[in-house]
């Protein structure tokens, strides 16, 4: 069995009611639950939650709210693997065994169904336990600039400052949208960030994080940019 995992808290703070707050048409969740419908791989499309509001708004859209997540696991300084894992063993417990699970953001509108199956695909692939989206940063990160305790300006490596930027290794950041498992390589911890993950690599245009109003303005306007392409370059 593989089962998607949407954690939804209720508490943020920075955009209050984030999860479900109307994103070009839509609750912002509906689009990560839309996009596990449809790719068809899952029995079990999860929302965790303590929010009653959210919980409806999931099951409007067709998620399923088995439980209500408990309040240990509903700060703010409790990781998204410690919700995924209670999850699965809720799963585990009450729809039997579980083979992979999918941890889906709810706040992932780029996120689609053909990256959901490449990420599964890729697990299969490479013989690793786990899967995740990433994206290249848009400028070489050897050249990173720092300010200095006197309003100046330093470089973080001024060892590269003549270096040419295709001769820089390449460097990426989780883009997070979904991060896919073995579910026993849940139980066992094993670290995302690790040898035993292959990732999953995302055009910039895909992925932009969604902590800020300005995140969210950013954010709506690239989606409907993204979305009046044709199907064939989304």
């Amino acid at each position: 069995m593989k089962i998607a995992v949407i954690p939804a808290r209720g508490g943020s703070k920075r955009i209050p009611r984030k999860n479900i707050k109307d994103f070009c048409g839509k609750p912002m969740i509906a689009w990560s639950i839309g996009a596990a419908q449809a790719c068809g791989l899952f029995e079990h499309i999860i929302v965790s939650t303590d929010d009653a509001e959210i919980a409806e708004v999931a099951k409007a859209w067709g998620a399923e709210v088995p439980f209500m997540r408990p309040a240990e696991l509903s700060n703010d300084h409790v990781g998204t693997r410690a919700v995924t894992l209670h999850a699965l063993e809720w799963a585990m417990a009450n729809y039997g065994d579980v083979a992979y699970v999918c941890t889906v953001y709810a706040t992932a509108p780029f996120i689609k169904a053909t990256d959901l199956r490449n990420g599964l695909a890729l697990i299969a692939e490479t013989g690793k336990s786990l899967a995740f989206t990433v994206t290249g940063f848009p400028y070489p990160i050897q050249r990173a600039l720092r300010l200095t305790d006197t309003g100046g300006i330093a470089m973080f490596q001024p060892e590269h400052r003549m270096t040419r930027s295709q001769d820089l290794e390449p460097a990426y950041h989780d883009a997070g949208q979904f991060y896919w498992a073995k579910a026993e390589a849940i139980m066992a911890g094993t670290p995302t960030f690790s040898e035993d993950a292959a990732p999953l690599i995302l055009p910039h245009f895909q992925v932009q994080d969604i902590d800020t109003e300005d995140d969210w303005l950013r954010a709506e306007l690239m989606f409907k940019a993204w979305r009046s392409l044709p199907a064939t370059q989304q």
